[in-house]
């Protein structure tokens, strides 16, 4: 497949008033474009790649992207080797250009216009990502965000599996769904059923911090990390309702960043807060500087004008200080002062009550209330005057809201701590199956204050153990609502202890059921093969499976590199295995749909019926 940068070139190159002596006149070019030419538009229209590209149909109209085309052209002679326009380029930008003075600010560092897989299945696994470039690479792009086939489909309940006698009538808008793959392409392939229907997104992504015990590849360094989530991130904002919320979790390692990044794709003016976990209860003695005792939690609505937050239910707690001394037929009632700390000397008054008694604010104090207000309050009956002389305003109990507003700290006490986590997960499958997940007490809250109700959708693409898919469950049962869950996870224990996990969780409960499928690998199945390949002989017959099947990449000329070239054979066995992962295209990791009938992939009847029934 041609890269459409060549594409562009060869299309440009017909127009004799922009070549001399064989060469693109990239100025001349962009003042055509930016003048509109006629002649090149129309030239330009007629390409179907170029026009996808540059074109968006507005009412049945062809508008001409210029912006977006002049870039993609300065592009080509400013980095004619490179796939990024950030390769070395770090700091605050507004608009491309560097910030000198602006109250809008962006985060840009390398290869921040790049999409990055991030296909690890294992916490072992290293290899190398490739970045796509948006601008120079927008046909890799695409294929690489198509929708993928998917495999393997079943449904468990408490009792276990549960036979799909006709998979035609799978009603996806009311299935949990947990899905294996890579968690950016799953996130694309669900977006034309998803899209702007999720309530709710929660991640506890890699925290880039190089803790092996962590149950991803952690070692990412600071800009591919940056990367990988814009990637992610830009996909999360378009599948969130307006009036939904995202909630990622992140320790002091890259949170900072991560929120610059988020006001970029989310706005600014949709942040919330920086929630405060108090994720553990004692002090490590031997940290070096300070023993880290919380985690961050940033919060964004998609609109916030759109966003109602939910309230958290009031406690007997919170109740014990209203009481109905005077038996005040309203009911109970608490005292709150009719003065303030705040007001003008001017406005202060002494009123006379019709019972005799007299109220002066006290000194440096002011009313909270024109004195005709207290008046009406007086004859409301909502004054209690008391032995001592003083004169306070009943605040009933059925006046107030009927729920909390939450705090920005958030306390172990009420949503768990590491070590709970870790129990809580231990007593349903065993201990040191999974490090440090989180916990189903604080995910639960953050639904609460997420306002999800009945039939919304919490997407978690980074479900880990599963404690966001066990907490819908629970939340379900604890308030009787029937919310929806997506779980995305592309590590391998997803079978031996995500799923283990929820079984446990559904045999609690005694209800709940889920669909699970997986993205159907193509080379990831090869990558896996070579990387446990130990002789010359396995390479060569993997060689001969995907040279025969084609997933090799188009920029590779099989005629010229063979197994039995020279320069293969006098590689040690550990450079064959790089040699032949770069080669291997990228794009083929997984079966992408348009390829489901092809009978060298020998999808099942069943499995096509499935994947018409979900993307239909």
């Amino acid at each position: 497949m041609q890269n459409l940068l060549n594409e562009l070139k060869d299309l440009l190159q017909q127009d004799d008033r922009l070549v001399v002596d064989g060469k693109l006149l990239k100025n001349k070019i962009i003042e055509l474009a930016l003048q509109l030419d006629p002649s090149l538009l129309k030239m330009l229209l007629k390409d179907a790649s170029i026009n996808k590209h540059f074109f968006q149909e507005v009412d049945n109209v062809m508008v001409f992207d210029k912006v977006k085309f002049q870039k993609f052209v300065s592009n080509k002679e400013f980095l004619p080797d490179s796939y990024t326009s950030f390769k070395n380029k770090i700091g605050l930008t507004i608009e491309d250009d560097y910030l000198s003075e602006s109250k809008v600010v962006e985060l840009s560092w390398a290869y921040k216009d790049c999409v990055l897989e991030g296909g690890q299945s294992k916490d072992d696994a290293k290899r190398d990502e490739i970045f796509w470039n948006e601008t120079l690479a927008p046909d890799e792009i695409d294929r690489l965000f198509s929708p993928k086939v998917l495999i393997d489909c079943k449904r468990f309940n408490s009792k276990g599996e549960e036979p799909i006698v006709d998979p035609s009538n799978i009603d996806f808008k009311n299935e949990n769904l947990i899905l294996k793959g890579n968690n950016l392409l799953a996130l694309h392939s669900i977006s034309k059923r998803y899209i702007g229907n999720v309530k709710l997104i929660y991640i506890d992504p890699p925290y880039n911090t190089g803790n092996d015990s962590f149950k991803y590849n952690d070692r990412f360094n600071h800009s591919t990390w940056l990367t990988f989530m814009k990637n992610r991130l830009d996909i999360a904002q378009k599948l969130l309702s307006e009036d939904g919320s995202i909630w990622v979790s992140l320790d002091d390692s890259e949170v900072h960043y991560c929120k610059v990044l988020m006001d970029e794709i989310f706005g600014r003016e949709n942040f919330i807060s920086t929630i405060i976990w108090n994720s553990k209860y004692t002090v490590s003695n031997d940290a070096k500087y300070v023993s880290y005792q919380h985690e961050n939690i940033l919060f964004y609505a998609k609109n916030k004008e759109r966003f109602d937050i939910g309230l958290l239910d009031r406690t007997e707690d919170h109740n014990a200080s209203y009481r109905n001394p005077d038996n005040d037929p309203k009911g109970v009632w608490k005292s709150t002062p009719i003065h303030a700390k705040s007001g003008k000397e001017e406005n202060n008054y002494t009123i006379d009550f019709p019972n005799g008694a007299k109220w002066t604010p006290p000194k440096g104090r002011y009313p909270r209330y024109a004195k005709q207000r207290l008046m009406e309050i007086y004859h409301e009956g909502g004054l209690y005057f008391n032995k001592n002389g003083g004169i306070d305003k009943k605040t009933y109990l059925s006046e107030v809201k009927q729920g909390v507003t939450v705090g920005s700290v958030w306390g172990y006490n009420e949503v768990g701590h590491t070590h709970a986590n870790n129990e809580e997960l231990a007593e349903m499958i065993g201990k040191g199956a999974f490090n440090n997940p989180k916990g189903t007490k604080l995910l639960k809250k953050i639904i609460k204050v997420g306002n999800v109700a009945s039939k919304e959708i919490v997407l978690d693409f980074h479900l880990g153990s599963g404690t966001t898919a066990q907490a819908v469950l629970d939340y379900n049962i604890e308030n009787d609502t029937d919310i929806k869950f997506i779980g995305i996870e592309q590590m391998d224990y997803v079978e031996s202890v995500t799923r283990e996990r929820m079984q446990k969780a559904m045999e609690k409960n005694g209800t709940g059921s889920y669909v699970y499928m997986e993205l159907s690998k193509v080379n990831e199945l090869y990558i896996k093969d070579i990387l446990k390949a130990t002789t010359e002989a396995e390479l060569k017959l993997i060689w001969d499976i995907i040279k025969d099947k084609s997933f090799v990449s188009y920029r590779v000329d099989l005629k010229e590199i063979t197994p039995e070239h020279s320069g293969f054979s006098n590689l040690n066995i550990e450079n064959q295995k790089r040699f032949l992962l770069e080669i291997l295209d990228k794009n083929m990791m997984y079966l992408p749909l348009s390829e489901i009938t092809d009978l060298d992939y020998a999808i099942s009847e069943n499995d096509k019926i499935i994947n018409k029934r979900f993307y239909n």
